[in-house]
């Protein structure tokens, strides 16, 4: 088994969100866990992990993340559905990015 790489601690000081964060989805599905389960999907970097994409969405939008899922498109976009904790809603975020 090939050995991880460690990210060393000047490499973690160049992390950009918006290089992860790439654009907000705003489809019907998308739309209904906005308003029913309190979670945003974006378009994300085609290497972004789930680590990356959970600091990139809390440094932008200061809100805490509960849970990251990640979907590869057939497009060859990666998706990411990020859900935020009780204490921030879903809905207060998208009307700032436009959404609703």
């Amino acid at each position: 088994m090939a050995k991880k790489e460690q990210i060393k601690p000047e490499q973690q000081d160049n992390f950009d969100p918006y290089e992860i964060v790439l654009y907000p989805l705003a489809t019907e599905k998308s739309i209904r866990g906005i308003e029913f389960e309190n979670k945003l999907s974006f378009v994300v970097h085609s290497r972004a992990t789930k680590r990356d994409v959970k600091r990139a969405v809390e440094e932008l939008f200061k809100v805490k993340v509960t849970k990251v899922n990640i979907q590869n498109s057939i497009e060859g976009k990666k998706r990411a559905i990020v859900q935020l904790s009780a204490e921030h809603l879903a809905s207060d975020v998208s009307a700032d990015l436009g959404l609703i």
